[in-house]
């Protein structure tokens, strides 16, 4: 593995281990099971895939270039991380039975959308992977290998948190435990979801 490589490998896990909203929904429901952890570990590596493609292949440029386009997908993405911080608010005292029952399918769905109406994700791979493509090398076959780490270390890095959550489940599903944990988790998503309503809404 060239210098290079190592260094991209350094800063995307950086990137991918950065406390955010995909973190915090991880935690969110590998509180309900593994499988339901695990499951919303898988939506956000399908929904990175769509932000590595689009950096790949360029199409995000057109969010750099449009910033009505971008501003429109901060305030959806932002407003679905807000639901789901109300909602986890809510009904923190039963969304764990509710949810149970649910399977795999919610835990997916809300890992995928939450990663991928994020655009900010597309801008950063698109302005970070031009940046390890030495010069006068094809830029595909790279940026295609450079894609596939990214999408590695997040997979791997989200399967760890939810085992590691689950790990815990036991002290953590104790009921004052579970009932914090939750606060906290419905807590940390609102503020998210707010902090990512708040700059297209006050840009325009």
């Amino acid at each position: 593995m060239d210098a290079q490589l190592i260094a991209f490998t350094g800063v995307s896990a950086g990137l991918v281990a950065m406390p955010g909203a995909d973190f915090t929904v991880v935690v969110r429901n590998a509180l309900v099971s593994r499988r339901a952890g695990i499951a919303c570990a898988l939506g956000i590596g399908a929904g990175l895939l769509i932000h590595v493609t689009l950096a790949v292949v360029g199409v995000a440029a057109v969010l750099a270039a449009v910033p009505a386009l971008f501003r429109a997908l901060q305030v959806v993405g932002g407003g679905y991380v807000l639901y789901l911080g109300v909602q986890t608010l809510r009904h923190r005292h039963t969304q764990a039975v509710d949810e149970r029952e649910d399977s795999t399918a919610r835990p997916l769905r809300q890992g995928f959308v939450t990663n991928a109406l994020n655009p900010k994700a597309s801008l950063t791979f698109l302005s970070v992977l031009p940046q390890f493509v030495p010069a006068g090398s094809p830029a595909l076959p790279r940026t295609l290998l450079l894609a596939l780490i990214v999408l590695a270390i997040a997979l791997v890095w989200f399967q760890v948190v939810a085992l590691l959550v689950d790990r815990l489940g036991r002290w953590l599903r104790r009921p004052r435990a579970a009932r914090t944990v939750t606060l906290v988790t419905g807590i940390a998503l609102t503020a998210f979801g707010v902090a990512l309503l708040a700059a297209p809404l006050s840009a325009r």
